[in-house]
């Protein structure tokens, strides 16, 4: 089958969500692959939001912004997403509007057949089904288990409220509706960026995260204080950042695995911080969630633009990582990684995500967890008589032991110091002693970042080049250049810092893709392997990147 995209539009508080998660639950059920993303304006009630859902018989992650079906909860829905749909498309409405749609009144049918609008969407959403040729039974499961905790009289009339809508929809598809979904034997699970995180985490050995809100990083808080008690994660929203990523640094200290997430502006405020941990050598992982800046920019949208800002971070000079995932299953590889890495090493580790990324829903297979472990470096106390925490080694890296774990003294101090922690004005040898062992541990931290991604690289002569979130997007567009009879190819990065010792393939061009206006990756690679572009595609209006855009944009 072809995909499917469907498009469920309303204002902030109508419930879009829901409906999107109920439609999204209700395809897995069939054994199709979901891949969902949200649009919301930041605001509590109001304006119009949309959850798009592409449906296929494969896991594919890029998002589409043209609608094969709209179901719009009110009037201004039906006005801003109805331009999106397909010339063979149909919308789904209230009122009468266009020739190609199904009128159904949801707000009248839930009010005179159940006594409440509140079951107005499940109407809808039983319209939704019928359009799109799915068995109610599996909606009907859906919604019996979501709705289960509220008693059998609320799952009853759920259950009432989508027959409703799906007979009348039956009806309203004659001639207009051509897709059916029958039922497979393939099951996907279905997970968000932001749960994966959250879960990538706790399989990471991670026991205490402080945070203060920022979206789009809040919901990793929420989701883990949710489950703190099955994940053994301590949870503490600070009164701000500067407390968080303070407190998240004093764990790691103290020898617990720490983490605090935010977003751009956060971390603004916790860049003194970053280079605390960097100069008393405490791992930290931070999860940074992008979204457009400057200032308080766009809080609900998406954007790549805090690359360098994360690579820069943190005043003086000292080993730091950042690695970029690029779908679900790579956040539970990345997140993992980060702690690890940054538990080896001793530094401060930056996952740098974004809105789209987190808010999106993902079909995933085949995710054996047993292969996302956490690795433990800890120095054996029993075989240290004069312990050093600083001690001068080969690659920089100290043993490292945790106040109270023997009777050795564990000293840090944010001044430079010796190799025991005390502060020193020893100009001549001990600070430039200290300086270079710290970057000691940059150059093996080099010697272990993962090259890029290359995809049809040999054999192409253009070469597309992008980082974390837009991966899935660039490989449509490399899908839509081949069909054009364009030989293209990609390289793509998620480990961004240090980056990996790696050639740029010769006598190729290159063109930049990123969701900045500034290309901050570009500007990195040719500072870093002086590779030069001959081209760019930069999105920076709050939507992300999408293979058409691509390659509209690049006009090959």
């Amino acid at each position: 089958m072809e995909d499917l995209n469907v498009v469920i539009a309303g204002a902030a508080g109508e419930g879009v969500q829901t409906v999107g998660e109920v439609l999204a639950e209700t395809i897995a059920g069939h054994g199709y692959a979901v891949f969902a993303w949200q649009e919301f304006e930041s605001r509590i009630r109001g304006g119009q939001n949309s959850y798009s859902i592409r449906i296929s018989e494969k896991p594919g992650n890029a998002p589409v912004i043209k609608a094969d079906i709209v179901l719009a909860l009110n009037d201004g829905a039906s006005m801003k997403y109805g331009p999106l749909i397909q010339t063979d498309g149909i919308l789904i409405a209230e009122k009468k509007i266009r020739d190609r749609m199904i009128a159904i009144a949801f707000s009248d049918i839930a009010e005179k057949e159940l006594g409440n609008k509140i079951y107005a969407n499940t109407v809808a959403v039983g319209a939704l089904a019928a359009a799109i040729g799915m068995n109610i039974e599996v909606l009907h499961a859906v919604l019996a288990q979501k709705f289960a905790k509220k008693g059998d009289t609320v799952v009853t009339a759920n259950r009432i409220a989508a027959e409703k809508g799906y007979l009348l929809a039956h009806e309203g598809c004659r001639g207009i509706c051509p897709w059916q979904l029958p039922e497979r034997d393939t099951r996907y699970q279905l997970v968000s960026g932001t749960e994966a995180l959250a879960m990538a985490a706790a399989l990471a050995g991670c026991r205490f995260i402080a945070a203060y809100p920022m979206s789009p990083a809040t919901g990793i808080v929420t989701f883990l204080a949710e489950n703190e008690k099955e994940f053994q994660v301590f949870i503490e929203q600070a009164e701000d950042e500067i407390a968080a990523v303070n407190m998240a640094i004093g764990a790691g200290f103290a020898g617990a695995r720490a983490m605090t997430v935010t977003s751009g502006g956060g971390f603004a405020l916790m860049v003194e911080a970053v280079s605390l941990a960097g100069m008393v050598e405490t791992p930290l992982v931070l999860v940074l969630g992008q979204r457009p800046g400057p200032a308080t920019g766009l809080p609900t949208r998406t954007a790549q633009g805090d690359l360098l800002f994360a690579v820069h971070a943190g005043h003086g000079e000292f080993p730091k990582l950042v690695l970029a995932p690029a779908d679900a299953k790579d956040i539970f590889r990345q997140t993992v990684r980060a702690f690890n890495l940054a538990d080896r090493y001793q530094i401060p580790a930056i996952v740098l995500t974004d809105q789209f990324l987190l808010d999106a829903l993902f079909s995933v297979e085949d995710i054996r967890l047993e292969q996302y472990s956490p690795e433990f470096h800890p120095a054996d106390p029993s075989v240290i008589d004069d312990y050093h925490r600083y001690r001068v080694t080969e690659n920089g890296i100290s043993p490292r032991l945790y106040p109270g774990q023997s009777p050795h003294l564990v000293t840090a101090d944010s001044d430079e110091h010796d190799s025991t922690g005390h502060i020193t004005e020893d100009l001549a040898e001990t600070v430039p002693t200290m300086v270079e062992k710290r970057l000691a541990k940059y150059r093996a931290l080099k010697s272990a970042m993962r090259p890029p991604e290359e995809v049809e690289v040999e054999g192409s002569d253009r070469i597309l080049v992008g980082w974390g979130s837009s991966r899935p997007a660039l490989l449509e567009t490399l899908e839509g250049l081949h069909k054009n009879g364009i030989r293209a190819g990609m390289i793509h990065f998620t480990e961004l810092w240090p980056l990996p010792a790696y050639r740029f393939p010769e006598g190729k061009t290159y063109w930049s893709v990123e969701n900045n206006a500034t290309g901050q990756l570009a500007r990195l690679v040719r500072s870093e392997y002086g590779i030069m572009f001959s081209g760019q595609v930069h999105r920076y209006d709050g939507l992300p990147l999408t293979g058409p855009y691509i390659q509209e944009e690049l006009q090959w």
